[in-house]
């Protein structure tokens, strides 16, 4: 690329992002002329827009963006003389101007055809009465379409992002007035260094706070010689008299220098004291000052909803007053740069499904202009995101009719469900209450967008509506993906945080509570039985050694999926500032990320909902491990058997045969999945396959007995090859029995189990 060409590229970016922030200026100023087209100072700041644009545009080399500019220049300046009016008609004709002004900034878009141009200035001008009347209007209407803004996707996954050190973060709220014209100037940084900004802070915050506990040894130093000092004033005062002149004199002075150390350690104390409080203190405020860094105001992406939402109304032919509350509201950049598209589905369900036409509202007695609020506000240290209308509301029976319809739920199920079960199923993907689809809705695919969105940002969305007056959604995010407020738990001897907002309760229970329902334990709450998991399976920690006390538990999940998971100890609720994972390491089951404790020590922050798909597995497959409930159950431990095995049937067949002898019994569906649940757990027998994907029986048989910790496990080959040969593979392999398919029946496999490892309880 020639010298030429890279600094018009450099022009082009500067007046793209000229563009940019003089076009955010028209679009407001002419929504606001909307209702007030005489408004002098909207008048003026418009005007100064198209002259900045137009000058911009000259000196970039953009003659049509010039024409364009101009055009919008002298219609402004027609206003403000009284020349005309800045009615409907012609703001949408400025709107389209505003759109070819910013396709114009565009490298990659191709250059505005001068045709499309004319037809422009003559639509704005209103001199379109020559003979080509028709031809420009249609290229006006063509060009309106390709300017046309698209319509919002569904909201991308995304990869929760991590938290460092145990902080309680301050996130300043904004006063919700427009900021003064010297506000801060701005600058461009990558997120990845604003993410290693934050990173360093957390650390720093935590090194800050281990002076405390070096202050704390010192004080105890100070203390003992303190001990010291008085032992030998009452040393002084019980043998003062049996001593000499010399010694008495050499006493005092000894005295006098432990009084003298005493005092300069008590000088150097409190030196260290300060220094410490000062530099926890400057270590908190460079971290909290770090995470503002990746606060944002709502209005950078709520800045474009009012030209959209005007011009849905227009198209729908519906009056609407839109209001934008809490501009200034600080936002996470991560979530702010994931709000565009469901806030888009939002306001589009408002404008078509919500908001009833003109004619309609003057029936039911309503003000012919419907009212539509955006609003963002800080809550109880939540972000809350609410979209309102004042429209019919939803209509129940017709909503009741539409599940029953598409076989969601019986008809019985449906009448006896309450607003908000039946308000669930808007966000139901598909799921739509119109029967045709349109430009606007009736694919499915908006409220569906809406969760994933709320989903994927540890948030939830709300659905209130009352009949006759209004919708409302209420999504319910996270202040920041940068710090999350966590149960810390301690799990054969590590740390690991539990997310709050996905903590429905953490409870101490008797182990002789826990109960067997379906060959699953439970445990009660709330007059219901709630499954109950260990976490040392989950995590991939060593088995529960028998203990007795009370079980620690955390109710995590929903109500269709509420589950409790068993901990070792509970260690307290922190704020962490997330720290992502390696991306080399890939995504790790049922871990999201990583934080730094208070003491320099880290803790993996679970991922609940990868916690209670994980658990679903686990109870389908049969591998659910269970806890040690005490009491006789410590005593006479049941056996535990590992059955890897790549046939469901045969797997089942063999798992129902030991159960009902009482072995206890964890199944694997190939080699490589038997041998880590081996290592995660501990077994008396191991019974395998020959022939299965990933790792072969006789490859995990070579493994078991090649390993230290494992080798003295029995293992069983239970296979369809009878051959000699194979017999002699597997044997040599290292397995203590094979056993062929051909001739297998219970009795066979369950007397070569007792031959091997004895009775279930021995």
């Amino acid at each position: 690329m020639s010298d030429d060409e890279l600094s018009r590229r450099s022009l082009l970016d500067l007046f793209r992002e000229e563009a940019q922030a003089q076009t955010r200026t028209l679009s407001a100023g002419l929504l606001a002329l909307e209702s007030a087209p005489e408004h002098a100072a909207t008048l003026e700041d418009c005007m100064r827009a198209t002259h900045s644009l137009k000058g911009a545009a000259r000196i970039v080399g953009l003659p049509e963006a010039v024409e364009v500019a101009s055009a919008m220049e002298d219609c402004f300046v027609a206003a403000q003389r009284g020349e005309l009016r800045i009615d409907a008609a012609r703001i949408d004709a400025l709107l389209v101007g505003i759109d070819m002004l910013i396709a114009a900034g565009d490298a990659s878009a191709p250059p505005l055809a001068h045709e499309a141009v004319q037809a422009f200035v003559a639509r704005l001008t209103g001199l379109a009465s020559t003979p080509n009347e028709a031809h420009e209007a249609d290229a006006f209407a063509a060009l309106s379409a390709s300017l046309r803004l698209p319509e919002p996707e569904p909201a991308p996954e995304l990869e929760p992002e991590p938290e460092p050190a145990a902080v309680e973060p301050i996130v300043p709220t904004q006063p919700q007035q427009p900021r003064p014209a010297d506000a801060e100037r701005m600058l461009r940084v990558r997120a990845g260094t604003l993410d290693r900004l934050l990173g360093l802070a957390g650390e720093s915050l935590v090194e800050s706070r281990r002076m405390r506990p070096f202050a704390d040894g010192l004080l105890r130093v100070r203390r003992a010689q303190g001990d010291v000092l008085a032992a030998l004033g009452q040393f002084h005062e019980r043998h003062v008299d049996a001593l000499d002149a010399d010694a008495r004199i050499a006493l005092a002075g000894i005295r006098e220098a432990l009084v003298g150390l005493d005092r300069q350690l008590s000088e150097r104390f409190d030196d260290l004291d300060r220094i410490d409080r000062r530099g926890t203190q400057l270590a908190q405020r460079l971290y909290d000052e770090a995470l503002q860094c990746r606060m944002r105001p709502f209005g950078d992406t709520a800045h474009a909803y009012p030209r959209i939402v005007r011009d849905l109304a227009r198209s729908l032919g519906k009056r609407v007053r839109f209001a934008i509350v809490g501009e200034w509201t600080q936002v996470d950049r991560d979530i702010l740069e994931m709000l565009d598209a469901p806030l888009g589905h939002l306001l589009r369900n408002a404008l078509d499904h919500g908001i009833e036409d003109t004619e309609t509202r003057r029936r039911a007695g309503k003000s012919e202009e419907a009212s539509l609020t955006l609003e963002a506000r800080h809550s109880a240290g939540k972000l809350l995101i609410t979209v309102a209308d004042d429209g019919a509301g939803v209509d129940l029976d017709a909503l009741r009719a539409s599940i029953v319809a598409r076989g969601l739920a019986q008809a019985e199920a449906a009448a006896a469900m309450s607003d908000a079960e039946l308000f669930d199923f808007l966000l139901l993907p598909g799921f739509s209450m119109r029967d045709t689809v349109t430009d606007v809705s009736g694919r499915g695919v908006g409220l569906d967008a809406v969760q994933n969105f709320a989903k994927a940002v540890r948030g939830t969305v709300r659905i209130e509506s009352t009949a006759g007056q209004g919708t409302r959604f209420v999504l319910q995010l996270p202040l920041t993906l940068s710090v999350v407020r966590s149960l810390i738990v301690e799990v054969a001897g590590e740390a690991y945080a539990f997310p709050l907002a996905h903590v429905r309760r953490a409870l101490s229970v008797p182990r002789h509570a826990i109960e067997m329902l379906e060959g699953q334990q439970h445990i009660p709450f709330e007059g219901r039985p709630v499954g109950l998991v260990t976490a040392r399976q989950l995590l991939g920690a060593l088995a529960e050694p028998n203990a007795t006390g009370d079980l620690n538990v955390v109710l995590v999940g929903g109500e269709t999926g509420l589950y409790g998971v068993a901990v070792d100890r509970f260690a307290g609720e922190r704020t962490l500032a997330v720290q992502p994972l390696d991306a080399r390491l890939g995504k790790v089951r049922n871990v999201m990320a990583a934080a730094l404790l208070e003491d320099g020590a880290v803790a993996l922050i679970v991922d609940v909902e990868d916690i209670v798909a994980s658990v679903g597995r686990l109870v389908r497959d049969g591998q659910l491990a269970g806890v040690a409930r005490g009491g006789h159950d410590a005593v006479r431990a049941r056996k535990r058997i590992l059955v890897v095995e790549d046939s469901l049937t045969v797997r089942e067949l063999e798992r129902k045969l030991l159960e009902k002898r009482g072995y206890e019994v964890t199944v694997a569906v190939d080699g490589m999945d038997g041998w880590n649940t081996l290592r995660n757990a501990r077994f008396d027998l191991v019974i395998t396959d020959v022939d299965m994907p990933r790792m072969d029986g006789i490859e995990l048989v070579t493994m078991i007995k090649g390993d230290a910790q494992h080798r003295n496990v029995p293992v069983m080959i239970v296979s369809y090859k009878d051959r000699e040969d194979d017999r002699r593979r597997g044997l040599d392999a290292g397995a203590d029995y094979y056993l062929t398919k051909g001739s297998f029946h219970d009795e066979a496999l369950l007397d070569a189990v007792n031959d091997l490892i004895g009775e279930a309880t021995g």
